[in-house]
């Protein structure tokens, strides 16, 4: 969680809102990525997408089986739909998202009767980091 953090903190940096992901098989991380949607002009360049697509790329596969993914920010219905597509075995996010995410929050979209595969889900990890760092993000876009 620790290379998702610093890629939020990357994506802050260029602008982006601050969320960062890593692909890992055990101890071996196979992409990193942060935000770049307004770099970019891509909504659909989030962290998780970003980091997917790398990650198949780097393999020569659409699935990523037996591989975890690491998110700062609980995943929106869009990226847990990719991560279904995926086939990644565990999903490890920090911060609970209460007006996008679509794991534990929204639409919960590993438990509709329609998803195909649900990741082992591990929320909370480096949530205190991961929330202080959109915190503080926005504040600064308020003040």
């Amino acid at each position: 969680m620790a290379l998702a953090l610093e890629e939020a903190e990357a994506a802050a940096l260029r602008g982006e809102v601050p969320v960062g992901a890593v692909v890992a098989n055990g101890s071996t991380v196979v992409a990193k990525a942060g935000n770049r949607t307004r770099e970019l002009a891509d909504p659909t360049a989030h962290a998780e997408m970003l980091v997917i697509r790398e990650a198949c790329g780097k393999l020569s596969s659409e699935r990523l089986t037996g591989h975890d993914l690491y998110v700062t920010l609980e995943p929106c219905a869009m990226c847990a739909g990719a991560i279904a597509f995926a086939r990644l075995r565990r999903l490890y996010f920090g911060a609970a998202d209460e007006k996008g995410g679509a794991v534990v929050n929204g639409v919960r979209f590993f438990a509709s009767p329609t998803c195909h595969h649900t990741p082992d889900i591990y929320p909370g990890m480096g949530e205190t980091e991961a929330a202080l760092l959109l915190k503080d993000f926005f504040k600064e876009r308020r003040d």
